[in-house]
């Protein structure tokens, strides 16, 4: 069983690999990445936060829990909107990132169809978090330097979490 990698976990900051072929053992990735979303209170969750560097994320932003492989996001509109995003992997930090109200997110379902979905509010929040991870991106990117500063004692709290 997968368990959540919290930072400074370096798997974190990788960028995850494209799904070549949908099979039992990514099924099983999928059904333990749920299982880590739920055990965690999550609503998202990309697979490098479980140590796996397959693009793959699965969400449930309170309508049920749906996967997405090799997720990318074709259109964004303008509107920019603020959100406070916490992270599985950054328990107790809160950020406020602004980030587009609405995207369009093209990605295969676990049956290999392909899907495109446009998505606004905190579904889209959702999508942008979790394809940031895919990417190597983490919400303290998205901080500023004296944020950052004033998060400093947080973060080495995690760290240290992490290595006991």
């Amino acid at each position: 069983m997968h368990q959540i990698r919290t930072y400074p976990d370096p798997v974190l900051r990788k960028k995850a690999q494209p799904v070549l072929e949908i099979d039992d053992d990514l099924h099983q990735l999928v059904d333990e990445m749920v299982d880590i979303m739920y055990n965690d209170d999550g609503i998202g969750l990309a697979a490098n936060q479980a140590g796996d560097l397959r693009r793959v994320i699965v969400l449930d932003a309170g309508d049920g829990f749906r996967a997405f492989i090799n997720p990318e996001i074709i259109n964004k509109n303008d509107n920019e909107v603020v959100m406070e995003e916490g992270c599985l992997s950054f328990p107790g930090i809160h950020i406020n990132i602004s980030r587009p109200s609405e995207v369009t997110v093209k990605a295969m379902d676990l049956e290999g169809e392909s899907i495109e979905i446009t998505v606004d509010g905190l579904l889209a929040k959702v999508f942008q978090h979790e394809i940031d991870h895919l990417n190597g991106i983490l919400i303290i990117d998205y901080a500023s330097p004296l944020h950052r500063s004033l998060l400093k004692r947080k973060l080495e709290k995690i760290e240290k979490a992490s290595t006991d």
